[in-house]
C-alpha cells in the first residue's frame, strides 16, 4: 500500500499499479509505502543470495517489497527482460569497489529503473486504455533512459523536458534524435525550471484528464523501487567471499532519488550494517540541511556534474517523509568542488588506469572521506552512475587521451537532433503537449 508525503496515513492510499499509472499523488505530493516491510530472515542471508545472478536478487527484492500485488511469473518476466546487462563489482582501491551501473543500452544507472518502469507499464496496462503521455524532466541521463524504455511503445507518448544547453552533447543525442513517439522539449532555463514545469502540469486538472500524464522521473514510485535492487546486488557480492562487515554506500546525488532508494533497501532488504553518504557537487542543499538543520532550497548552479545540478531535489521530501523521524537523516552528506572533481578524475586515472565520469568522481570523493572515518574494518562501494564517454569533453583532457564510444552512444551521435525550444512556462509546455504525435493503443 503506497501513501502520499502530504497526506499522510489519513489521505487515501493507492496500489502500487494505480501509483504507477498517476506518476504522482493527487494532492501533489510523492508516493512513498505507508510501511516498509521487515526483511524475512531466511530471505536475505548470504545463503540465500549466494549464487544468484542479478535478475534473481532483484525478483527477490521486488517480490518482497510489492507483497503479492504483482503475479510471480509476470514479475519474473519483467525483471529478466529489463536488467539484461551486467552490473560488475570492480575494485578500484584497496576496501573500495566501485559498483558499474552504466552497462545498458544507454550508458547510464537510470535504465535499471526506467527499462523495469516501461515493461512493468507494459504488463500491466490495459490493451484498451487510452494512450498515456509520460512527462520527464532530465539534467542528463533520465531522459536517455527514459526515452529508449518506452521508444515505439505502443500507447504510451514520452515528452522530455531539459534545459537547454546544459546536458552534454552525447546525452543529449540519446533522446533528442528518436522521433516517434518520443518528443523532446529544450527549456530556456535550468533543470529547477524543468521540474517545475513538470509539477505544474501535474497539478492541472484539465491537462492530467485529457492527456493521462505520469512521470518516469524518479517521482514516479515505479521507477524508484527498482533502483533497491542494485544496492543488494553490491551487498550480495560482497558477502560471498566474506562475512559482511560495515558497509559504506557512496551515491552521487542529484534529485536525491538513488539515495532514497537506498535507504529503502536498507531498512526493508536485511542491509542494517550498511552506512550511506550523499555526495553532491556544489549545489549542496542537502549537505548543509545534515549540518545546519534547515532546508533551504535555492536556484542551482552550472557544475560538469550536471545532472546533479539540482537545487531543490524533490526527493527529500520522501527521505524526510519516511526516514527524519527524529528530525534527522540516517546519512551523512558532503559536497565537491569542480575543482576538486577533476583532480578525482585525473589521480584514479594515473594511479589505477581507471577513467570515471565526473558524477562518480564525487562519489568517489565522498567515500574516501567517509572511509577515513569509518576505519580499517570497513568497506566501501560508489556507485558508478554513467559511462565516462558521456562527458568525453571534460574527461579526455583529464586523462590524455580519447575514450572509446559505446555502441548505445555512436549509433545515435550522427542522427539530427529533433528538439522544440519553449520559455520556462506553461503555457508554451502545454502548446507542445496538445501538438506532439499520440500513438494508437494497442
Amino acid at each position: 500500500m503506497l501513501i502520499s508525503t502530504r497526506g499522510g496515513s489519513t489521505g487515501g492510499s493507492w496500489s502500487f499499479r494505480e501509483a504507477l499509472f498517476q506518476g504522482q499523488a493527487p494532492d501533489g505530493g510523492l508516493f512513498v509505502p505507508a510501511s516498509l516491510p521487515r526483511p524475512p530472515r531466511d530471505r536475505f542471508t548470504r545463503g540465500a543470495l549466494a549464487g544468484l545472478a542479478f535478475p534473481e536478487r532483484a525478483f527477490v527484492a521486488a517480490q518482497h517489497l510489492l507483497g503479492s500485488e504483482i503475479a510471480d511469473d509476470v514479475l519474473r518476466a519483467v525483471i529478466h527482460d529489463a536488467l539484461d546487462f551486467p552490473t560488475p563489482l570492480r575494485e578500484v582501491e584497496p576496501g573500495i569497489h566501485m559498483l558499474e551501473l552504466f552497462h545498458g543500452p544507454t550508458h547510464a544507472f537510470k535504465d535499471v529503473g526506467a527499462r523495469f518502469m516501461a515493461r512493468m507499464m507494459s504488463a500491466l496496462r490495459d490493451d484498451h486504455a487510452p494512450p498515456v503521455t509520460i512527462l520527464a524532466a532530465t539534467s542528463g541521463d533520465t531522459g536517455g533512459a527514459v526515452a529508449h524504455a518506452f521508444h515505439l511503445q505502443p500507447g504510451v507518448r514520452v515528452v522530455v523536458l531539459y534545459p537547454l544547453g546544459k546536458v552534454s552533447p552525447r546525452q543529449e543525442a540519446q533522446f533528442a534524435t528518436l522521433g516517434g513517439n518520443v518528443t523532446a522539449v529544450a527549456v530556456r532555463g535550468t533543470f529547477d525550471d524543468c521540474q517545475r514545469l513538470v509539477r505544474e502540469a501535474f497539478s492541472d486538472p484539465a491537462l492530467n484528464a485529457r492527456l493521462a500524464l505520469t512521470s518516469a522521473n524518479s517521482i514516479n514510485i515505479g521507477r524508484l523501487l527498482p533502483q533497491t535492487f542494485y544496492y543488494l546486488h553490491a551487498w550480495a557480492e560482497l558477502a560471498q567471499t566474506a562475512a559482511v562487515p560495515e558497509l559504506v554506500f557512496s551515491v552521487p546525488s542529484g534529485n536525491f532519488g538513488n539515495l532514497t532508494a537506498g535507504l529503502i533497501a536498507r531498512r526493508a532488504l536485511g542491509m542494517s550494517l550498511a552506512r550511506f553518504v550523499a555526495a553532491t557537487n556544489d549545489n549542496s542543499v542537502v549537505p548543509e540541511y545534515v549540518a545546519r538543520g534547515d532546508y533551504r532550497p535555492r536556484p542551482s548552479v552550472a557544475t560538469i556534474s550536471s545532472a546533479m545540478d539540482v537545487g531543490d531535489p524533490s526527493n527529500f521530501r520522501r527521505i524526510l517523509h519516511l526516514f527524519g523521524e527524529t528530525g534527522s537523516v540516517p546519512f551523512t552528506a558532503s559536497s565537491w568542488t569542480d575543482h576538486q572533481t577533476r583532480a578525482c578524475i585525473r589521480d584514479l586515472w594515473n594511479r589505477r588506469g581507471i577513467a570515471i565520469d565526473p558524477h562518480t568522481a564525487v562519489g568517489l570523493l565522498g567515500l574516501r572521506g567517509e572511509m577515513r572515518r569509518r576505519g580499517a574494518d570497513a568497506r566501501g562501494v560508489v556507485l558508478a552512475t554513467a559511462h565516462p564517454a558521456k562527458f568525453a569533453e571534460t574527461v579526455e583532457p583529464l586523462i590524455g587521451r580519447e575514450l572509446p564510444v559505446p555502441p548505445g552512444i555512436a549509433r545515435v551521435m550522427g542522427r539530427p537532433r529533433r528538439s522544440i525550444p519553449i520559455a520556462p512556462e506553461l503555457g508554451a509546455l502545454r502548446e507542445v503537449l496538445d501538438g506532439a504525435p499520440i500513438p494508437s493503443s494497442m
